[in-house]
């Protein structure tokens, strides 16, 4: 099992409504557009996950889980990784049910979308600079 924690924000312009993905960036958030961003000015990028975590998420049928957590608020997002994931893009982590992949993918298969998730923590994801604390696990919990 391979587990990686690390911290991104908040921010008032989130909506979190995109149906099929979910975004995680290190950029801050210019406008509503992007209504799949769940977190901004995360620490990490895609290319930076630790070497061993992009090695087991490339295991066929590796089963993974990323923990959203914010003002005491908790939501698990379950999906899968893929042998092709490239993990090539510097600011951007995003989170598909489908099973499309490019440099951008951190997760396929998945469960739930921006849309999905509690809106009670979306509201706290909308706090301006609430600290939001990402778990990714990659393995059986």
């Amino acid at each position: 099992m391979a587990r990686f924690t690390f911290y991104a924000r908040g921010d008032p312009r989130i909506t979190a409504l995109h149906p099929t993905t979910l975004e995680i960036t290190r950029e801050d958030v210019k406008s509503d557009y992007g209504d799949c961003i769940v977190a901004t000015l995360s620490e990490i990028g895609l290319r930076e996950l630790p070497e061993e975590l992009k090695r087991a998420v490339r295991s066929e049928g590796a089963k993974m889980s990323l923990i959203i957590e914010s003002g005491g608020l908790v939501e698990k997002v379950r999906g899968t990784g893929h042998p092709s994931l490239t993990f090539t893009n510097e600011s951007e982590m995003v989170v598909r049910k489908s099973r499309y992949v490019c440099g951008r993918t951190l997760m396929i298969n998945s469960d739930k979308a921006a849309i999905d998730l509690d809106r009670a923590l979306v509201e706290q994801l909308k706090k301006e600079g609430s600290r939001v604390k990402i778990t990714l696990i990659v393995g059986e919990e």
